[in-house]
């Protein structure tokens, strides 16, 4: 018996398989449950029935409503950094390839992440910083003749090749950390801000980066222009006001984009929830706004409702959260249910369009970082040492929307609250998904209603669920 039953439920008729004798109809529900007290951890549990006719509601309603749609979902996943990027490359190939297709693909256990994040350039979980065109000092290279990937080839294309192998569909977002130091004002890699000389230079630059993975065979979908803009005490990092932001983008990345004739999509802002203001405030620009796809978000200040104040004041553009750490050496009882809640639940809820967890990838020493700024307490999705993987919370989160969520995968309605938070989709292949967490401290009986069709079920208290329903006469 799975471990979120209670006896008395089960007795009383109110588990998934118990058909009352004046059900009309059922339809078979999937359930794969994560409980972290029980040690039960993204695990198919027994089918469950949506019947008709199936007696008065247990508990708590959560009623679907299909009529009602929001965002489509371009995915859920996680940060492929270059130090992500370089445990797996050092892996054996057969242990590399394994868990590829455990991240990448929806067979079996796996859990089918869709959307990918890298850094252009270093990020703070590098194991040194660089950028495509650092010279020696005084030198520039406006023309962009010293570009290269560099330390991008030995290990984050590799990775994002086979990636692509696995799932040609999968999206990779872009985010700059830091222009090259000779760009900016103080001419390093940590803070400063974009000398405006080299507006143009840096647009050239992001243009120069989605055509060299294109040369790879790698598409960018989209790229954030600076990762969080108003912190610029990391490294590498760059302070980017939203008004030099705006200005970077209507008179120099746009046109450049669209010159280069590519599709690639701007993202602005890309930090905390705590400051809407900062990509309204770009949006109230039109000649800004005209090249801009939509705002990303990460959720170490603020709260994730925040984020709705800027799909209301521009229901046009896009939502996206795009990065939100688990802090070593992580907790699952603590880190699932609060990730689940604010993140998959909660952002979702908020309009974004996929959400990704940081960081994919780091070993037991939670390294590589760089130095004066580099996180030395990120805890990856996984642990590599060697050809040992470890997975921890990060893995079960995403896990719960990637496998059933797929790509065009459109948000229904659904009645939520502070006991059971919750969130549905509507999926590509015609079926209802529902995630549910019981962020309540006792065990929760509760009844999924959709048209009519109930399914009663329960949870314990921090448990999560995905309930996958097929769609009637489907």
């Amino acid at each position: 018996m799975p471990t979120f039953f209670r006896a008395p439920f089960f007795v009383a008729g109110l588990a998934f398989g118990c058909l009352s004798a004046t059900a009309q109809k059922e339809r078979p529900v999937s359930i794969w449950l994560t409980d972290p007290p029980q040690s039960v951890f993204f695990k198919q549990q027994p089918e469950g029935r949506l019947e008709k006719g199936a007696g008065s509601a247990a508990g708590p309603v959560i009623s679907i409503d299909e009529k009602k749609d929001f965002q489509h979902i371009d995915g859920f996943g996680f940060a492929l950094t270059g130090g992500s990027a370089q445990h797996i490359m050092a892996m054996s190939p057969a242990a590399r390839n394994e868990l590829l297709h455990q991240l990448i693909t929806s067979d079996s256990d796996h859990i089918g992440t869709s959307y990918l994040r890298v850094s252009i350039g270093a990020s703070d979980l590098s194991d040194h910083v660089f950028s495509y065109d650092d010279l020696p000092a005084g030198k520039t290279d406006t023309a962009m003749e010293h570009f290269d990937l560099g330390p991008d080839l030995k290990d984050v294309v590799p990775v994002l090749k086979q990636v692509v192998d696995l799932d040609p569909t999968i999206k990779v977002l872009g985010s700059s950390w830091s222009p090259p130091a000779w760009m900016k004002d103080n001419n390093d890699t940590r803070g400063g801000t974009l000398l405006r000389k080299y507006y143009p230079a840096f647009a050239k630059y992001l243009v120069k980066y989605i055509l060299a993975m294109q040369e790879q065979g790698l598409r960018i979908d989209a790229i954030t222009v600076q990762n969080e803009p108003l912190h610029p005490g990391n490294n590498p990092s760059m302070l980017f006001p939203a008004k030099d932001e705006a200005e970077f983008i209507k008179n120099h990345l746009g046109p450049a984009l669209d010159q280069a004739r590519l599709d690639t999509r701007i993202i602005i802002y890309d930090h905390n929830a705590d400051r809407p203001d900062y990509p309204i405030s770009i949006l109230n620009d039109p000649d800004a706004r005209k090249y801009i796809d939509g705002s990303a978000f990460h959720l170490y200040a603020g709260k994730i409702d925040s984020l709705s104040l800027v799909h209301d004041a521009y229901p046009d553009k896009n939502l996206y959260f795009t990065e939100q750490w688990v802090g070593a050496p992580g907790d699952f009882s603590k880190d699932i249910p609060e990730h689940v809640r604010k993140l998959i639940i909660g952002a979702t809820r908020n309009w974004c369009k996929n959400v990704i967890e940081w960081n994919l990838a780091a070993d037991s020493k939670y390294e590589p970082h760089t130095d004066r700024g580099g996180c030395d307490r990120c805890l990856g999705a996984v642990t590599i040492d060697g050809d040992k993987v470890v997975r921890n919370p990060a893995w079960y989160i995403i896990a719960h929307a990637a496998k059933f969520v797929r790509p065009g995968s459109v948000r229904i309605g659904s009645n939520s609250d502070d006991v059971l938070p919750n969130v549905a989709f509507r999926t590509p292949d015609h079926k209802i998904v529902l995630i549910v967490l019981n962020n309540s401290t006792a065990a929760q009986t509760f009844t999924v209603d959709l048209q009519k069709e109930k399914l009663h079920t329960s949870l314990n208290a921090g448990a999560v669920a995905t309930y996958v329903i097929k769609e009637e006469n489907r």
